[in-house]
């Protein structure tokens, strides 16, 4: 028998533990080479760990472990054949469980599943996994329609798919509350990172927020002209955050220390633009980086961020996507938020918040009109960035929205260039 050690290879510099969120096989599986096994969260990311050879896996570490980069997660029996009946390729639950839409769950007559296990402590044991948790709550069933097969009787993402395949009684119950339970379970490590960051944020800097209003009409207008002829020409849908990802770009140039960031007794002032993106993600809230944004065309925008979006709504942004960021956009509207102060992403002196849009009645020539308005904010550091160039850097924003054909000529009119101002 030859069993294989693995181990915890290092996610990134400067991470020295991490956490297992997620075992994707089970104890005793038959694996594959380069099969993802388990899902580990660090203080930056959640990242898939693959099989280094194929066999028969043993595991040692379990899932909510800390375990230090360089420690051995499982053993890997690499003499073991595969079982005759074993596929081509795996099926295993881990990978590939039927989705909430396909599974279709039918009313049978089955047995109740067993009442949860209780430790001599009083609390159930029959919590589920991670993965589990995610599974029963797209499904909307609970932990005492499920029956657990993990140790101490947990709740294992097979054991959900299982139960969902086999059907429920209808007269089951899958409401939220009616019971004095509460649910415990510890934070990832990337939430807590996240956690502590923010609390330093608003003990180490000077933050402050400036707002504004932007008439979202002249940019509404050209998107629905071009948008049709510009998915065609560029493959991409044109939305509104290459507009204001351009406008920060041209912005910055007028307010370099907006795109800086103080170094002990210094500040560092980048003579690029990397413009990160706040996503959301089934992991939490991820801000992948688009690189020299400010060489960047719209087309070219809304391609990367595209991109990194799908690569963090399927989990795989890597760490070096999301590092080196020299300012950052959030957009709350597409949750429906009016107005919010967004807390600045460190070591970055400057955060821009976009909300949504909404008719409001606005003062245009001396008259009335309805126009879709958008607030915006600027939450900044005051220990390197002043007042003065806060407000004027916000403002720029709003005019070149206002009047997109100002992305054209590095925010300037035509006029202006035609005149040398």
């Amino acid at each position: 028998m030859s069993k294989l050690e693995m181990k915890v290879p290092s996610p990134g510099e400067s991470i020295s533990e991490v956490e297992i969120a997620t075992w994707l096989v089970a104890d005793g599986d038959y694996i594959e080479k380069d099969q993802a096994i388990a899902e580990v969260d660090s203080d930056k990311a959640t990242l898939e760990l693959p099989a280094e050879e194929a066999g028969i896996i043993t595991l040692i570490a379990e899932e909510g472990d800390t375990i230090e980069v360089g420690s051995v997660c499982c053993l890997i029996d690499t003499s073991a054949k595969p079982p005759a009946n074993k596929p081509k390729k795996d099926v295993s639950v881990a990978a590939s469980a039927p989705t909430p839409k396909a599974v279709s769950v039918v009313p049978v007559a089955v047995a109740s599943p067993p009442p949860a296990a209780v430790a001599s402590n009083g609390h159930a044991t029959n919590h589920p996994s991670p993965a589990a948790r995610k599974m029963m709550s797209e499904n909307g069933i609970t932990a005492n329609q499920v029956a657990g097969t993990g140790r101490d009787g947990r709740i294992l993402q097979q054991d959900v798919a299982s139960a969902l395949a086999a059907g429920f009684d209808a007269g089951a119950s899958q409401s939220w509350g009616g019971t004095r339970d509460v649910r415990r379970e510890k934070m990832s490590m990337l939430r807590r990172k996240v956690a502590e960051r923010l609390v330093g944020v608003k003990n180490e800097t000077a933050m402050l927020t400036t707002f504004n209003e932007v008439d979202m009409k002249p940019v509404m207008d050209l998107r629905a002209k071009y948008k049709d002829a510009f998915r065609e020409s560029h493959g991409v849908g044109l939305g509104f955050m290459s507009f204001f990802t351009k406008a920060v770009t041209h912005a910055i140039a007028q307010y370099p220390n907006v795109n800086g960031m103080i170094d002990g007794k210094e500040v560092i002032v980048p003579e690029y633009a990397d413009i990160g993106i706040a996503v959301s993600s089934p992991k939490g809230l991820m801000v992948p980086v688009v690189r020299n944004a400010e060489s960047m065309n719209l087309a070219q925008i809304e391609a990367e961020i595209k991109r990194l979006a799908i690569r963090a709504r399927d989990g795989e942004l890597s760490i070096d996507e999301m590092k080196g960021g020299t300012f950052t956009i959030t957009n709350g509207g597409v949750f429906g938020s009016m107005l919010s102060t967004p807390i600045i992403n460190p070591p970055q002196s400057a955060i821009l918040g976009m909300h949504n849009i909404v008719d409001r009645p606005v003062a245009v020539n001396g008259k009335v009109e309805i126009r879709p308005v958008m607030y915006v904010a600027l939450s900044y550091d005051h220990r390197i960035i002043d007042g003065k160039e806060s407000v004027g850097f916000l403002y720029a924003i709003k005019e070149m929205i206002e009047q997109p054909e100002r992305l054209l000529f590095m925010g300037k009119k035509p006029e202006e260039i035609l005149l040398g101002l």
